[in-house]
């Protein structure tokens, strides 16, 4: 979702869902196309936009902020050179590399052959990722040789992520704690955020296969202020000098996701966007005036921004649904929200049917954020809600 603002406070979210368009200060765009670019600047334009947030990742590689900026529209997001960091693992990884930035140890290969002789080289478990934008799809975490061989033939010759899976990184399997953490960066300050865990399997218990998260809370336990410190400095800085001496300096939001064990953290990934259902927590946390924030990295201001957070927890449930992640069921009416009052709930995989009803179209369909003094009263706030929808 690309969310644009005139500073009068006026919000335009395109494509939006039904439950944006609840909001009182918000206006739904569905017809906007964000790959378009000269049809999103130009919209901006007459529509006298003041700052762009762009939400996803897909339109950041593809450079809609490069052109927002070169229409002189204010935007909240990496240039397409910077969000290569989640565009291509392969420039993510070497970058890691080339700055001493602490990750797994890895290879990079467009030949089938060499890379399965690199993974018989190797112990497994082992880990065999698409170079670029897979959906979310193309990491391969295999528990012998001859899966991660087996990986390395779909991607390679039976191009099952097509252009994406055109070099493979293969990466040793690093054990530990996973975690998430989030700055801003306005092109050399760098602003820490908050810490959070997502959950990835659909079922309780962690049971059943990974989704795109199925819940998250915040803050993370693993991320003491140790690890922090460490990651704000190791991980989070290294990554933007290092973009300020490729020459493409990052603006926007950055979040990493990490492996935490023995006191050390060591970075998995990072991604050029807020992420979900990590996003939802943050927010609820959040006391400080966001809009105000989001100006300030984009006019290089964040040295001058000290945040505000609640002390309380907050926690995000995902209602899915029935059948996701495959194949899942459309059109089921959701009634009940109205009673909500323990949670705030942010909807996903929603729309208005033609008799007007919230329906459900998508996966994911509502996320159930609550805080509370702790993780326990913040998921028991949550819980509440899906007896009254």
């Amino acid at each position: 979702m690309v969310v644009a603002c005139t500073l009068s406070l006026t919000v335009r979210a395109s494509p939006g869902n039904a439950g944006i368009a609840m909001e009182p200060t918000v206006q739904v765009i569905p017809d906007l196309q964000i790959a378009e670019h000269e049809q999103v600047t130009t919209w901006c334009k007459q529509n006298q936009i003041g700052l762009v947030a762009i939400g996803p990742e897909q339109p950041l590689v593809d450079g809609l902020a490069d052109a927002l900026e070169a229409a002189d529209i204010r935007v909240f997001g990496p240039s397409a050179k910077a969000a290569r960091l989640e565009g291509s693992k392969r420039f993510m990884k070497d970058l890691c590399r080339n700055n001493n930035i602490p990750t797994a140890k890895y290879e990079v290969f467009n030949s089938p052959e060499q890379a399965k002789v690199y993974i018989r080289d190797q112990a497994a478990p082992i880990v065999v990722k698409a170079d670029g934008l897979a959906a979310g799809k193309g990491v391969i975490v295999a528990a012998s040789s001859d899966e991660a061989c087996a990986a390395v033939d779909d991607m390679l010759v039976n191009k099952a992520f097509g252009a994406a899976g055109s070099n493979i990184v293969v990466e040793e399997f690093l054990e530990g704690e996973e975690a998430s953490f989030f700055a801003l960066l306005d092109g050399s300050t760098c602003l820490a955020l908050a810490s959070a865990q997502d959950h990835k399997a659909v079922g309780e218990g962690d049971r059943g296969p990974n989704t795109g998260g199925m819940g998250a809370y915040s803050p993370a336990p693993a991320v003491t202020p140790v690890i922090e410190a460490q990651v704000m400095q190791e991980i989070v800085q290294r990554t933007a000098d290092a973009l300020v001496a490729e020459g493409c300096p990052y603006r926007g939001v950055l979040f990493a996701g990490l492996m935490i064990k023995d006191g050390k953290a060591k970075l998995l990934e990072h991604n050029v966007r807020f992420g979900d259902p990590e996003c939802q927590c943050l927010m609820l946390r959040l006391k400080s005036d966001l809009l105000e924030v989001l100006l300030a990295a984009c006019d290089g201001k964040l040295a001058d921004v000290k945040l505000q957070w609640s002390p309380d927890a907050a926690l995000t449930v995902v209602m899915a649904a029935k059948g996701y992640p495959g194949s899942y069921e459309k059109g089921s009416i959701i009634q009940g929200l109205e009673k909500v009052s323990t949670a705030k709930v942010f909807h996903a995989g929603t729309a208005r049917d033609a008799a007007n009803n919230i329906a459900a179209v998508g996966g994911r369909v509502l996320g159930i954020s609550a805080n509370g003094k702790d993780v326990l009263e913040a998921q028991q706030n949550a819980y509440k809600v899906p007896d009254k929808t």
